[in-house]
């Protein structure tokens, strides 16, 4: 069942019997719960039936033994009301709490565990606002809302019951509005849905501009662009504001409306009872017993109305968490495990296709690399560069043919082993926020001991500016990596890479932010790196690759050329001309990505 269908077919009941089950593990507290529920709405008829006795014993009667034990039984039965109404709140809270937190973890779970290409298609922001915003609405719905319904439902149950048994023919005006009300809160339910469907979507194009614009905040200023983002903001916050006051509006209208229904009857009842035929059979308490259960009926009347919105907020809530959850996970068929691998890699005839309205980013590739070559990958942009490298580690899968690493196909092997294999340096370098050390050894079952870190530190360049800090490796770095240079991030990136130690390595322009004296560091730490391992360069600097075993020109998903640098040179071909764009005039030029 897809979000962006129509939300007045969303079956509600299987949603909420889904929902429902993530509150299996906590029946006990949920039960005991359910429990105190009954027996705080059990107390609104028995104050109701109290009045009886009261006014007749006391008043009419004169009976002193009544006076007397009258107000204890108040008393006595406030503080029972008090003492259900206390284990109702917070043991349905706990599991709602529980609940929502176990939604929780579970969708970031599945966010982990989700393909590459779901994030392609899915925006940050939106994913965001299900885990917060959605989330948030469903433990409204999975705690407040049922204490409503049960609690005011059993509530209003018993008072109807004990109306009709005081005077069945003047509660009987009562069942007569029944179906007058259910007709408005089934009009008010359909566009409490239409407009929460609106609104989480609204939410979630809030959360995506506001996310921009915090992670691009230099770009934003370098470029004057505050109006802009403001203006874009401003659109998508009056239009949230806009659907909100409509189930304001809603809420706001259908509460009296019932309310109004329910006065009328009570008038009609007042009126009937006072009529000559009717005061003989009534007592005096009798009827004010009566006129209090009939007063009592309309505040839980009226709750029950007004959680009719908080509900259908949930219920559209968790139908788009379920929605996530209900996404495809990375597919991991595979059942062999490489301790190490040797580092041999085959593509076999290997086209890969994004979209179906896009051309194939790779066309019936075939290329072998032996264990230790090192391998570089150039070409325009688009040409299947960045595409090749994906498909190694399995961050997409390939429309057509097969990948194999030591002869073995990579669907067979597990992604933790597959990925095992492999350490990546790109040139966007993510980074957490946490500490120099964890960061380094980020994916490591177990910390690495000092020395190692400071040896991979020291071989990547970064250990005199990590000393130079007042923590040094315990130097919190900041939203990815903000309190650090380009160059220092992408130096620790490498420094993580050096620490896995991988046989497999995947180079993204690992140098592109380093100075050049920097960079003459670097590169002799990356030929120590990529001794005895496979590697995969992907070259926008054709400076660094010239020393590479192998270097293969891409162009529209093909392999055009191949060969070592000065062989391809005096071939006079597609590389020739890049490499005489970079350095003509002297000058080295990037080539796009």
């Amino acid at each position: 069942m897809m979000l962006d269908q129509d939300p007045a077919r969303i079956d509600a009941g299987q949603v909420y019997r889904r929902l429902l089950g993530y509150v299996k593990p906590y029946w006990r507290m949920f039960a005991v719960s359910i429990l105190a529920m009954i027996a705080f709405a059990a107390t609104e008829p028995l104050f109701a039936a109290m009045m009886k006795p009261l006014i007749d014993g006391s008043f009419v009667d004169r009976n002193e033994e009544m006076v007397r034990l009258m107000p204890i039984a108040l008393v006595a039965l406030f503080l029972f009301r008090g003492i259900a109404g206390f284990i109702n709140a917070y043991f349905l809270s706990w599991v709602g709490r529980r609940v929502v937190a176990d939604l929780r973890q579970q969708m970031f779970e599945h966010l982990l565990r989700a393909p590459t290409h779901y994030y392609d298609r899915q925006g940050s922001g939106h994913l965001l606002a299900k885990l917060t915003y959605n989330v948030e609405n469903v433990a409204t719905a999975a705690s407040t809302s049922i204490t409503t319904l049960v609690r005011d439902g059993f509530t209003v149950i018993g008072l109807m019951a004990y109306m009709l048994y005081i005077n069945a023919t003047l509660s009987a005006i009562f069942l007569i509005i029944g179906p007058v009300i259910a007709g408005a809160v089934k009009y008010a339910t359909k566009r409490f849905r239409r407009h929460s469907h609106r609104i989480q979507d609204r939410v979630g194009a809030l959360t995506q501009v506001a996310q921009e614009a915090i992670d691009a905040n230099r770009v934003v200023k370098a470029f004057g662009g505050q109006d802009r983002e403001s203006k874009r903001f401003s659109q998508i916050n009056e239009k949230t504001r806009s659907l909100q006051m409509k189930m304001i509006a809603t809420e706001a209208a259908s509460v009296p409306l019932v309310q109004l229904i329910s006065a009328v009857a009570i008038a009609v009842i007042v009126y009937l009872s006072t009529m000559q035929g009717l005061r003989e059979d009534i007592s005096v308490g009798t009827f004010m017993s009566f006129v209090v259960a009939m007063g009592l009926l309309l505040p839980p009347v009226k709750r029950l109305t007004s959680v009719n919105a908080h509900l259908q907020q949930g219920i559209i809530a968790a139908q788009s968490l379920f929605e996530l959850l209900d996404a495809e996970e990375e597919r991991d068929q595979g059942r062999r495990t490489l301790t190490r691998a040797a580092g041999r890699i085959e593509y076999r005839g290997v086209t890969h296709v994004y979209t179906p309205d896009k051309p194939p980013a790779l066309q019936d590739l075939s290329l072998c690399i032996t264990p230790g070559e090192r391998v570089a990958l150039v070409g325009r942009s688009g040409s299947g560069k960045s595409s090749l490298a994906s498909l190694l580690p399995r961050f997409y899968d390939a429309t057509a043919g097969e990948i194999l690493i030591d002869g073995i196909p990579i669907q067979d092997l597990t992604l933790a082993s597959l990925r095992a294999q492999i350490s990546l340096v790109s040139q966007d370098v993510v980074l957490f926020n946490d500490t120099i050390e964890n960061n380094i050894a980020y994916g490591l079952p177990s910390p690495p001991s000092r020395e190692i870190l400071e040896r991979v530190a020291r071989d990547a360049h970064a250990l005199d500016f990590i000393q130079a800090l007042p923590a040094g490796f315990a130097t919190r770095i900041g939203d990815r990596g903000v309190m650090l240079s380009g160059g220092q991030r992408q130096r620790l990136a490498i420094a993580r890479a050096m620490l896995k130690n991988a046989p497999i390595l995947i180079l993204d322009e690992a140098t592109s932010a380093l100075d050049t004296e920097s960079e003459r560091h670097i590169q002799a730490a990356l030929k120590e790196l990529m001794a005895n391992r496979t590697t995969l360069m992907i070259a926008h600097r054709l400076s660094t690759i010239e020393n590479a075993d192998r270097i293969l020109v891409l162009d529209a998903g093909r392999i055009i050329e191949q060969g070592r640098h000065a062989e391809l040179l005096a071939l006079g071909g597609q590389y020739a001309r890049l490499y005489r764009m970079q350095f003509h005039d002297g000058e080295d030029r990037a080539v796009s990505a």
